[in-house]
């Protein structure tokens, strides 16, 4: 006689998948709050407020993958397919009055890294939401894949990011980037 029926296997296969998946996916990704912010992943919806907010020659001219100018074209594209798998990108959005603030992305690296990249809005530099939301989203990253390593690619002479990255405890691992001109940062585990 078996020890379990084929409904509750069934069940415990099914959690076994599940947990399995999101060792390798960035989907499904649950919204967390900060003090200033709410992380969740951008929806097709978001296109125009990422729009208003990336088309910036400080934020297309430092990140390589952003076409100049930013199109709500671009923004589709970027958002992409509801299922996200190996790249995400969140929205930081203030709570205060839900304008978007920043962006976060997230990228599966193989099978044992994972990357964070980031810009911030005009408008909200200088007032520590990068770090907010970089904080927010290193511990979404770190209950989602506790045995991965989070990496980040800056250019050195980037003092604003450097900063950013140092203070949310990344350091600089002296390794060149697959980028040009950028270096490998790690983050110690919490």
């Amino acid at each position: 006689m078996p020890l379990v029926s084929g409904a509750a296997r069934g069940q415990v296969q099914g959690m076994f998948f599940r947990k399995l998946a999101a060792r390798y996916s960035l989907a499904n990704l649950k919204p967390v709050e900060t003090a200033r912010l709410r992380l969740a992943p951008l929806a097709p919806s978001d296109a125009e407020a990422l729009r208003a907010l990336t088309d910036d020659p400080a934020i297309t001219g430092a990140v390589d993958f952003l076409p100049a100018p930013f199109t709500l074209k671009d923004a589709r594209q970027l958002i992409g397919p509801a299922k996200v798998t190996k790249d995400c990108f969140l929205g930081a959005w203030l709570r205060a009055d839900g304008a978007l603030a920043a962006v976060i992305g997230l990228h599966l690296r193989g099978d044992h890294a994972v990357e964070v990249g980031y810009w911030v809005g005009g408008a909200a530099r200088g007032q520590g939401l990068g770090t907010e939301a970089v904080t927010a989203a290193l511990g979404l990253l770190r209950a989602r894949f506790p045995h991965r390593v989070i990496i980040a690619q800056v250019r050195p002479e980037n003092a604003a990011s450097v900063g950013l990255l140092r203070k949310v405890g990344f350091r600089d691992t002296g390794d060149p980037g697959q980028l040009p001109g950028r270096r490998i940062f790690t983050v110690s585990p919490a």
